[in-house]
């Protein structure tokens, strides 16, 4: 019991240094947690309910996290065939796709989220 709680406090401490090292170094998690703490700030002027915090942090949380997911992708892409080649391209595009479809149903669920308050 006691390796299994140690090796889940290591875990943790691993996917926190991950996510510094996300925010520290990459400009797309920079910008996107930059813009969730404006739509905070923006939470807390306007008096969001409940719902709608629950709502807006699981869209935050959504980019963010399928954002992480593509850059993974993308530095592991690199890694692998650093040079050119249409195959990692299309992969690398796809990828951003996902980001795409995630910024896209945020955007709409958002503005549904704050058409009620205007």
């Amino acid at each position: 019991m006691k390796s299994f709680v140690i090796g889940r406090i290591k875990s943790l401490k691993f996917a926190l240094y991950g996510m510094f090292l996300l925010v520290k170094t990459e400009h797309s998690i920079i910008t996107q947690s930059l813009l969730s703490l404006l739509l905070i700030a923006i939470g807390f002027y306007i008096d969001l309910s409940k719902l709608d915090w629950i709502i807006q942090l699981f869209c935050m949380a959504f980019i963010l996290a399928i954002e992480s997911l593509n850059t993974a992708v993308e530095k592991l892409c690199d890694f692998v065939h650093p040079d050119y080649h249409p195959k990692i391209g299309f992969i690398k595009d796809i990828a951003a796709g996902a980001v795409s479809f995630a910024v896209l149903i945020s955007i709409v669920i958002l503005s549904i989220t704050y058409y009620s308050y205007l």
